[in-house]
């Protein structure tokens, strides 16, 4: 099989080189085709709250996790496809930019010992973070080059904005460097529809439901699509595929990079001694100290082998039950009547019995822990109380993390590649992304997706309003709504 590698050049972002790298970060937006982001957070708070059973309750939740806790620092992943290249071809540019809060922000000891495993460094954040204010632009319109102003600039862009899981990205991007959130989560939609026009994709949701991989927390679906895509390109299937290509830095700027290897882990003999709390959720409550794989190359190739079992033992049950059949005709002159539509009836059961224990699974998901933050950054889908999935899947996935291979760049990088993967998937060529996906966040523990629109019955905050008008020059119409 050929190797699908790949070394991922990351460009630190800091207080001591924020402005010298503005023009190109702005320039990387304004010519890209799609933006991926990702956070890392200083927590999130009470984990049940985060999963009400009210969509409003939850938004009030994670409103007020944004209001006392943090962004750590901010990945951003800019996605330019190049014309004239075979296949689909994007040159990629990622930014990991650590931000200092400048007020005062609760840390969880949680997101602290997650965050030093996977090589969060803390010493440097206070030192050389990106200073950033919370809530409304103090002082009238931000000038100068702030986090402010850029994510400004990333507004203006005017690009796809794609995340994995990412209600709560959004929450914490709109209180810490746009406006004060609104009460009304309607209110909220109503002025994200306008702050992305080209719209919000959630990878975590296209997984689900365009995808529909057996797992899908952020490593385990990025390593799966690039294994699927790389196995394509090896069988010179026909259909697209996706190549990516990076600059090459050099000189001052060179300095600032940071390379980020993603090697493939394949082979070995026997059954891998998989966790399976990681294997389902892409968390585990152990962590590091855990004595079983988080492999998520070895996961992916369990649940394959899994896949594939179940696929060889429905055709040897349909086999024999054919054999059965014919005997019984030979018994008699007749079948009896029913007897074939039962026989295929039974045959159609077992996968729609699969797909519902898997619904079952993905219901049961809740936060348990932080990957930047979110309940599924990379990963964090478990639940409180564990639910066995042996009798679905009795192999398991994912990678134990070592340190330094989580950081908010590397996470949005991952999540532009899935989105482009299963844009490529997507077969209409009336849309290059995946219309059926567009403006829908996933939430956990919910067959529907939140939709981002701005309905009848909600406004657009005035804060908002007022933000609008600075970014696209021009008035927008006042609306009764206060925050």
């Amino acid at each position: 099989m050929m190797s699908s590698s790949v070394v991922v050049p990351v460009i630190d972002v800091q207080s001591n080189n924020f402005k010298e790298l503005w023009p190109a970060m702005v320039l990387s937006f304004k010519t890209s085709s799609f933006i991926a982001l990702d956070t890392e957070l200083s927590g999130l708070g009470a984990r049940k709250a985060l999963l009400a059973e009210s969509i409003e309750d939850r938004y009030k939740a994670i409103c007020h996790a944004a209001r006392t806790r943090s962004v750590l620092s901010l990945g951003l992943a800019c996605y330019k496809r190049l014309d004239g290249k075979t296949d689909t071809t994007y040159l990629v540019q990622v930014y990991n930019l650590t931000l200092l809060c400048a007020e005062e922000y609760v840390i969880e000891p949680q997101s602290v010992q997650f965050l030093v495993q996977h090589g969060f460094d803390f010493n440097k954040q206070y030192a050389q973070g990106v200073p950033y204010d919370k809530g409304n632009d103090k002082g009238g319109e931000p000038q100068g080059m702030t986090m402010r102003t850029l994510f400004v600039e990333l507004l203006r862009a005017n690009k796809p904005l794609v995340l994995h899981n990412g209600l709560i990205d959004l929450i914490f991007l709109y209180q810490s460097f746009y406006a004060h959130l609104p009460e009304k989560l309607g209110t909220f939609t109503a002025d994200l529809s306008q702050m992305f026009p080209s719209g919000v994709y959630d990878t975590k949701y296209a997984t689900e439901y365009q995808l529909r991989l057996t797992a899908s927390y952020l490593e385990y679906a990025y390593k799966k699509c690039k294994l699927d895509n790389s196995r394509s390109v090896e069988a010179a299937q026909d259909g697209p595929h996706v190549f990516l290509e990076f600059c090459n830095y050099s000189g001052r700027l060179q300095s600032y990079v940071d390379y980020r290897p993603c090697f493939d882990s394949y082979g070995g003999e026997g059954p891998p001694n998989i966790c399976p709390q990681f294997s389902a959720y892409g968390w585990c409550p152990t962590g590091s100290g855990c004595t079983m794989s988080h492999d998520t190359d070895l996961i992916i190739r369990q649940d394959e082998k899994s896949k594939e079992d179940k696929r060889k033992k429905r055709k040897r049950r349909k086999k024999k039950k054919a054999e059965k059949e014919k005997e019984d005709d030979e018994e008699d002159d007749g079948s009896p009547q029913g007897k074939k539509a039962h026989v295929e009836d039974e045959e159609k059961q077992e996968p729609e019995k699969e797909e519902k224990v898997h619904d079952e699974i993905l219901m049961g998901e809740t936060p348990a822990g932080e990957s930047g933050g979110d309940p599924d950054k990379n990963g964090n889908d478990a639940p409180q109380t564990h639910d066995p999935t042996e009798n679905e899947r009795p192999d398991t996935r994912v990678k134990k993390a070592e340190g330094g291979t989580h950081r908010a760049g590397f996470d949005a990088f991952m999540t532009g590649y899935i989105f482009a993967f299963a844009s490529i998937r997507n077969g209409d060529g009336s849309d290059p992304w995946i219309p059926s996906c567009a403006n829908k966040l996933y939430l956990s523990g919910k067959s529907l997706p939140l939709h981002i629109a701005k309905s009848t019955f909600s406004k657009s905050s005035r804060a908002h309003v007022t933000k609008m008008e600075h970014i696209w020059r021009k008035r927008f119409p006042k609306e009764d709504e206060s925050m």
